[in-house]
This record gives structure tokens, sequence and C-alpha cells, in this order.
């Protein structure tokens, strides 16, 4: 069996809701073993989404490949537990507001007095220091404050957002790319680190190509609805059916290509439009011409037309037009996974595809303490009888009551 690249990697997943969770489930996905620490009631995660049979969908998904502990964090008995956790393992995932780990005693200098080689990754709304720093940092408010929701919408609306948790799942890659090489510095020598992973400078990061833009000629992004800014034709554009289909035609070969198909080869001699700049310049009459096109045409002719044409389009696809795409099917992207609930359950399959150490989804996520007694006898060597006190003073929860899911 080919082994993942992180294999021999151990990670104590202390995160909730998406951040925390999903740069954990990254790590498993590629071998790494990750232990999930969540409290008693379960982690806020799983309220998220639709359930089915009592259980939610979402975490068969992000809890997916882990062991499932309950400890809680609360009581000093529970703290404590972690502590005797951490010289175990060589990751350790959180995203509580900062100080909270401090005040817990299980900050990165309390960490590292206890087991000096730990990479500690801390997840927030606004990072570590600075003055948002105590500011909650939820996903779609770091979002905001990032600028790149004031460009998610049509101009004339106020900014919309994606009905997906972009912004901590874009901190959470980051942040498993930052494990990823503070585990290869490690290697090295020995040292671990702590790494500082905020949601509103993670999504700022994609705010790239404004910066420079803004400080040489002050320039604001506006929304531009289904258009990318200067690559023109480049919009979603109505079909005859009520559907949308996106054409990307913002390059002048392509372009020639999308007039031949639509058999307007006097645009290509139109001396107003010799090249892109000038396309560019008229988008908003380029985008009526090519959507009263596409309304006279079936979706399904549209997308025939202009592949064989070779400009780039696809239909706005809903999650029906997934599950029966057979270049889906051909490439594996949903996969059926194991549930000890469920029986089985589809999933997203692990991205990117390594061909040497491939990623994979060995099972789907479980029930809140599923593994807790599991865990505490493989780490700590506590017994049976130690366990079933802890859990009956509270500290632990082993996953007794099947309706929580």
């Amino acid at each position: 069996m080919v082994k993942g690249p992180l294999d021999g990697v151990s990670v104590l997943e202390l995160g909730s809701t998406v951040a925390g969770p999903f740069c954990a489930r990254l790590l498993a996905d590629f071998g790494a073993e990750v232990v999930k620490i969540e409290v008693p009631e379960g982690d806020p995660v799983r309220s998220f989404g639709k359930r089915y049979e009592g259980k939610s969908l979402y975490a068969s998904s992000i809890f997916r490949n882990k062991e499932m502990a309950s400890i809680n964090l609360r009581e000093e008995r529970g703290r404590d537990l972690i502590k005797q956790l951490v010289p175990k393992f060589d990751v350790l995932i959180e995203n509580f507001k900062p100080g909270t780990m401090e005040r817990w005693g299980l900050g990165y200098d309390d960490l590292k007095s206890i087991n000096p080689g730990i990479i500690m990754v801390r997840i927030s709304g606004f990072g570590q220091t600075g003055p948002y720093s105590h500011k909650p940092g939820y996903g779609v408010v770091c979002e905001a404050v990032s600028g790149m929701r004031h460009l998610t919408g049509v101009p004339d609306r106020p900014a919309a957002r994606i009905a997906v948790s972009l912004t901590d799942e874009i901190t959470a890659t980051y942040a498993a790319y930052g494990v990823a090489l503070a585990v290869l510095h490690k290697r090295a020598t020995g040292e671990g680190q702590c790494i500082d992973a905020a949601l509103y400078e993670c999504a700022f990061s994609y705010m790239e190509p404004y910066v420079p833009a803004y400080e040489k000629t002050g320039f604001v992004p506006i929304r531009q609805g289904g258009r990318l800014p200067n690559s023109t034709p480049n919009n979603h554009y109505p079909t005859k059916d009520g559907r949308h289909i996106h054409i990307a035609a913002g390059n002048m070969p392509t372009w020639r290509r999308l007039a031949a198909a639509m058999d307007r080869e006097d645009l290509l001699s139109d001396p107003r439009l010799p090249d892109q700049v000038a396309l560019n310049a008229h988008e908003d009459e380029l985008d009526e011409v090519v959507g009263a096109w596409t309304a006279t045409h079936e979706l399904k002719d549209l997308e025939k037309k202009l592949d064989e044409a070779a400009v780039p389009a696809a239909r706005i696809y809903t999650m029906e037009d997934v599950f029966e795409d057979p270049h889906y099917a051909a490439r594996e992207m949903i996969v059926d996974v194991p549930d000890d609930d469920l029986g089985s359950v589809k999933l997203a399959n692990v991205v990117p595809r390594l061909s040497a150490t491939p990623g994979e989804i060995r099972k789907a996520g479980g029930q809140p303490g599923v593994d807790t007694a599991k865990v505490l006898r493989t780490y700590l060597d506590l017994g049976d009888a130690e366990v079933a006190a802890l859990e009956a003073d509270g500290v632990v929860f082993c996953g007794t009551n099947k309706g929580v899911a």
C-alpha cells in the first residue's frame, strides 16, 4: 500500500467549526495521523448543512480520516490531558480566539516547554497580534475586511457572498501548506515553530493584482458580476432554455473563433475592434451581442458548438450536473466512502493528485467521542477504569450518546 507523503506526521486538532478541521482534513488526506478533540456536545460544524438519518453529512467529509475524541477543555483535568498528549504529537492545530490558549496554559510557549519540536498552527480572524486581534474572527467578516467581498456580486447591488465557508477554507489551505513547510524544517533541524494564519490576510492575498494597482494609480476595483475585467468577452450569458453558459474568449485568437461560431465574421473586420484593448473598451456592446446569440440556442447545442470551435465555455453547473457529468465520473472525483453510521457516503475526492504518493480517503468522519477511549489508551496508556472515571466526572466523552452526530 502506497503511503501518503505525510505518513508518520501526527496531528492533534483542537480546532472547531471549519478552518481548523479543514486544515487537519487536508493533512489527514495525505497520510497524517490526526486525532480530533471536540467538546462532548459536538463540534459546531455538525449543525451546518444537511443531515441524513440524524447525522451531519458535512461532518462525514470534514472529519474524514480522523480519530474522534471528546475532551472537555473547560475542565482543568481536560486541559491536563491535552498537556499529556502534546509530547506525542508533531503538530497541534487550534482556531480559538487569540488569548484563549494562553488562559488555558496551552499557549505556544507552554507547549514548546513540553515538546520543543511542536508545530503549532494558530488560525484566527485577525492574527495573534495587532489592534484587531481581540475581535471575533468569522470567515465572512474577515472576507469583508480583506476587500474580496467588495468584488463579489453585481455592481448595482450590495456585495454578495458565496454559500460556502470560502475564507475559512482558503486560510486552512494556507495553514496546511505552512505545516508542510514546517515539517520540512523540523526534519532538517529538529525545531518546531508557530504558524500564525489570519483569515483576513489569507483572503487578502487573493487581491494580489489590485495592491500595486491602487498604490500606483489609486484604482479601486468594483463588483463585475460574471465578468472578468479587461478580458472581453468573458461573462455568463443566457440560453434559450433558461440556463446560463459562461464563455471565456478574452484573447484575440479565441475571440476570432467565437465570432466564427456565431457567424459574425463582420465583427472581425470592424475597425473599432482591432485588438484586445479595443474589445475591452466595448465590453457592454460585445456582451449584448454574445448574449443575444446564446439566447437563441439551447444549452446543450451551445456547449457542442463552442466545444467544436475550441472556445472555452461551460454551463453554470448545479450539484445535479456534477453528479451526472462523465468527466467527474472518469476522474473519480466523487467517491463512495465507508461510514460507520450510514454504511457509506459519497464525498469529494482528494486533491491535488500526486502520482507517487497520492492521498486517500480511508473512512468518513465519525460521531463525537467514538475514539476517545482508544486515543487515551494508545497515547496515554490509560486503562478502561481510568477512562470510565474521567467520563463519569464529565472530563471526557466516549460516544455513548448515539443521538449526537
